[in-house]
């Protein structure tokens, strides 16, 4: 590596090392980000094929078949992603991270149905277009997954399937025991 006459890296090498940084770190994002939304893509389709049915075929109204399937869906992302999304990720503890995950999903779950209420109570009662089982799939499954999905990402990331650290590794060690 080239150093300067004062002893320390060149501004080349300086700039070469934060480089790679920098790739490493986005480039293993990116492929969180990738595995992430495949997981969700197959939760997505869960999530919207109970929600027709809760609300066509068995008759709920929009905000508890809503809850249903969004429910269901958080289960079966919950399995991709702690053992696809994240599985390089320590472990620290499955009952720290379901109670966790599903904290956030009922964050999660709160922004869609704000959405839809917002949509079929609010704006129906203005225009009853907005009370169609269309505008109802528009309103959950496209503003509120979006929005609900961008937090979820990030707290995901952020605290639930978090990186290894030695108070992390000693805390799950310590649940094994």
């Amino acid at each position: 590596m080239p150093v300067s006459a004062a002893g320390e890296p060149s501004a080349a090498a300086t700039r070469s090392r934060l480089v790679h940084r920098l790739r490493d770190r986005f480039g293993r994002l990116g492929r969180e980000l990738g595995k992430f939304g495949v997981v969700g893509g197959v939760a997505f389709v869960v999530d919207i094929a109970l929600f027709n049915i809760a609300q066509s075929a068995l008759g709920l109204g929009p905000l508890t078949a809503k809850t249903l399937s969004t429910v269901i869906a958080a289960s079966v992302a919950f399995v991709g992603n702690r053992f696809w999304t994240w599985r390089h990720r320590a472990r620290s503890g499955l009952a720290r991270e379901y109670g966790l995950y599903f904290f956030f999903n009922a964050v999660g779950l709160g922004i869609g149905l704000a959405c839809l209420a917002i949509s079929h109570y609010g704006l129906g009662s203005i225009w009853p277009v907005f009370r169609t089982l269309l505008a109802d799939n528009i309103a959950a499954n496209f503003v509120g997954v979006m929005l609900g999905t961008l937090f979820r990402f990030w707290a995901y990331h952020r605290f639930v399937f978090i990186a290894a650290t030695p108070a992390v590794v000693q805390a799950a060690a310590t649940e094994g025991e």
